[in-house]
């Protein structure tokens, strides 16, 4: 009987500052047959996301760290491979949170079913996913956009940024990015549809800003905070409101950066409001029908950015803080019959 290989991906050690391929390790294990009450899952898609340079840092937040020599945490869509769960049958396909592996074994605690006639299987990790939700729960709970209003988004060409400023325009307010590149900005105004984007690494965003918000800004949608935040400060309205969803400026710093001035807070009376997308999973059938209907209707676009085979991911993750990924990232671990796209 040939025995099978489950690949794996550990973090091996924590980093200091910026992350390298060095901190993880790639591992092969023997695939364990499910127990009574559980099912093996073979992974097609892992998402790699900004939030996992946190639990990567072993200091505790508002969730334990990521633990050494075990299996780096993440996002999947799986199949079911084999089954002893009456709730899970072999073909399902389910998301789950399986981590950077290509197999593993669930109880069904916290997994969802998908049904891929319902739309790619891979947009459960994005846009009809945790990112998805995040824009969508902190713009309308926290931004609380009203039809006039101008909104601001960082990032605006990743995985969260772009579905704000589309939802934004739905709701309409006008749209304004700031992305990285000319290419994303480019991305970002002709095929999202934002009114203007800001390229922050060659523009003078003060001047920028004064530019494309002339009537200033009532919504910044924060995925960066650093040098954009105190950017935006100088051109709130009276009684701005600034979700503050992502720190991605200071992932990697050794020390803690020095703060922006927060006196226009004060004096425009602005409410900022820090984010986490886990108080707000009532909010799911909301945005799944929501969400799910933009894209139907084609108000909504979506770009992925995907890499192939488990022992891509660390490469991949890189990305991230480098400005490299252009739209949602993620990993094809295995064939997905299903796409078409």
């Amino acid at each position: 009987m040939t025995t099978m290989i489950n690949r794996q991906i550990l973090l091996k050690s924590r980093p200091f500052g910026s992350p390298t391929e060095a901190n993880f390790e790639l591992v092969e294990s023997s695939i364990l047959e499910p127990g009574e009450g559980r099912f093996l899952t073979r992974t097609i898609y892992l998402s790699l996301d900004p939030y996992m340079r946190g639990r990567m840092s072993g200091v505790k937040s508002y969730t334990e760290p990521q633990a050494l020599n075990a299996v780096m945490q993440g996002g999947t869509v799986s199949r079911v491979v084999s089954s002893r769960h009456p709730g899970f049958v072999e073909g399902d396909y389910v998301l789950g949170n399986d981590g950077w592996q290509e197999y593993a074994v669930s109880d069904g605690k916290g997994c969802r079913k998908l049904d891929p006639s319902k739309g790619p299987l891979s947009y459960a990790l994005g846009v009809l996913g945790m990112p998805g939700l995040t824009a969508y729960a902190a713009l309308f709970d926290v931004g609380r956009p009203k039809k006039g209003e101008t909104v601001v988004v960082s990032a605006a060409s990743g995985a969260v940024g772009s579905v704000v400023g589309q939802i934004a325009k739905i709701q309409g307010c006008r749209a304004v990015g700031l992305a990285g590149s000319d290419e994303k900005c480019d991305f970002v105004t002709k095929e999202l549809g934002f009114d203007a984007c800001i390229n922050y690494k060659t523009e003078d965003l003060h001047v920028s800003l004064t530019t494309t918000c002339p009537e200033g800004i009532d919504i910044y949608y924060d995925n960066v905070a650093g040098r954009v935040l105190e950017a935006v400060l100088k051109h709130l309205n009276i009684g701005a409101r600034i979700p503050l969803v992502g720190l991605i400026s200071q992932y990697n710093a050794t020390e803690m950066p020095p703060g922006p001035n927060l006196m226009p807070l004060l004096v425009k009376r602005a409410l900022i409001q820090g984010f986490l997308v886990s108080d707000h999973y009532h909010r799911m059938p909301d945005f799944l029908r929501d969400v799910s209907s933009w894209i139907k209707a084609g108000k909504i676009k979506y770009r992925e950015d995907i890499a192939n085979g488990i022992e891509e991911a660390p490469r991949a993750f890189l990305r991230l803080f480098s400005g490299e990924n252009f739209g949602k990232l993620i990993v094809q671990v295995s064939e997905d019959s299903n796409r078409t796209i």
